[in-house]
């Protein structure tokens, strides 16, 4: 082929674009704004292969607007100041239109770089794009994105991939006058390949093709030559499958097990076989809160940090990150403490749904509520030594009061039945004493 795939078939109309409905389908912001000829100075922000390039291909093609592009790699102030005037000169012609000038990975502008940007796009001398991998609220400049809409992209899910695989081996089968197809194995293992990217997906489809042998008239991609083409072996299980929900759970029960290296294990072959971090990182935050607890609460606050590292300096090095959590969750001393106790609270909470609150436990913000004992008697913790009212009474008056958490004796939770021990002390000694 002259070009390579994933060019040939980057799309110039609205109605060619693959994914990102809300964004591009036919009811799609975008696509209505560019129906009204007011596109604004926006920041594209998505995962690898999502279509971002794509996109202002499109938005140019459909408005029949100049596409002037820089890369934030050799580009510098002085070039962003050359091409805002001659956007500037350009438009002194009575049709002129304003041009988009996009910048690919626009996060690796330094700030003077993209303060540069600021005159050009507060005036409207070009309306400008920038696309990103990093989230704009920590990689782009206040002030910048304030005079920016910020647009996220999705990457691309499995209809989309399929329907962009079924393009890939329309066009194959044009440039190399054959009928090029893929075995239905091989198609799935691709689409679990391509993980929502979609160059990725036509890089590899492309390749396999190359490297398939000829039958007559017919070319058809199998697994073999997939995993040649992509060089390693594709995990075989549906994302959506048992088998994903089992590695799942071999995951979580190892952590919840305490076992460091099987938890790692665990973690590895998910990611070997492509899965998303995502639905890692979300079981690593349950478990941080339904197996740890209150015996290590900073369980939680490194689980977050794992999942915004990874978002901030992408899949290698973010995982190694995870990784850490992993670790730092099958080693940490484990409670079920909060969960049983949310679960029995939630339960009473249904129970007893009906009931009032207590008078004295109750808003006075008008002297009629005043009038009608809202808040009367209530004890105000701070003005007691110990800052804690003994034997007050906190739940429905017509509901047992009860003891929902039970703390055990492991980690931070040792402290926590100690305050709960200390807590009661005080109840009792108030009551023998009243």
């Amino acid at each position: 082929m002259s070009s390579p795939l994933a060019n040939l078939l980057r799309p110039s109309r609205f109605d060619d674009y693959v994914g990102n409905e809300l964004l591009m389908g036919e009811s799609g912001i975008l696509r209505r704004l560019s129906a009204k000829k007011n596109i604004p100075s926006m920041i594209l922000w998505g995962p690898p292969g999502c279509g971002k390039t794509s996109l202002v291909h499109v938005l140019a093609t459909e408005g029949d607007t100049k596409v002037i592009s820089l890369s934030a790699i050799n580009s510098g102030v002085k070039d962003i100041k050359a091409i805002a005037q001659q956007a500037q000169s350009e438009q002194a012609g009575l049709f002129a239109r304003v041009p988009l000038v996009f910048v690919d990975e626009i996060h690796r502008f330094n700030k003077a770089q993209q303060d540069a940007f600021l005159p050009f796009v507060e005036s409207g001398v070009i309306r400008l794009i920038g696309a990103t991998t990093e989230n704009p609220a920590f990689s782009i400049n206040q002030a910048l994105l304030s005079r920016m809409r910020v647009f996220s992209l999705e990457a691309l899910d499995e209809k989309a991939l399929d329907k962009l695989c079924i393009k890939a081996l329309g066009r194959l089968s044009s440039e190399q006058n054959k009928i090029v197809t893929i075995e239905q194995s091989a198609k799935a293992a691709l689409l679990l390949y391509a993980n929502g990217d979609a160059r990725r997906l036509l890089n590899a489809i492309e390749l396999a093709c190359d490297i398939t042998e000829e039958q007559g008239k017919s070319i058809r991609i199998d697994l073999a030559s997939l995993e040649l083409a992509v060089g390693e072996r594709i995990g075989a299980f549906d994302k959506q499958g048992d088998h994903y929900y089992d590695l799942l759970s071999a995951f979580h029960k190892s952590i919840r097990g305490s076992a460091k290296d099987a938890a790692l294990y665990w973690f590895a072959r998910m990611l070997c076989a492509n899965t998303d971090v995502t639905p890692i990182c979300r079981r690593l935050l349950a478990i941080a809160s339904e197996d740890i607890g209150n015996a290590d609460p900073k369980a939680l606050q490194v689980c977050l940090t794992a999942w915004d590292v990874y978002h901030r300096v992408g899949q290698a090095e973010g995982e190694r990150a995870v990784a850490q959590a992993v670790i730092y969750c099958a080693l940490a001393p484990k409670s079920n403490a909060v969960y049983v106790a949310f679960k029995a609270a939630k339960a009473d909470a249904l129970q007893f749904h009906s009931e009032a609150v207590p008078k004295h436990l109750r808003n006075a913000p008008t002297k009629l509520a005043k009038e009608a004992g809202h808040g009367r008697d209530y004890i105000y913790p701070h003005n007691l030594e110990s800052a804690y009212a003994s034997n007050e009474n906190y739940f429905p008056d017509a509901m047992p009061a009860r003891e929902y958490y039970q703390p055990n004796s492991r980690g931070f939770e040792k402290q926590l039945q100690q305050k709960i021990a200390f807590l009661k002390e005080l109840d009792d000694n108030a009551s023998n004493n009243s």
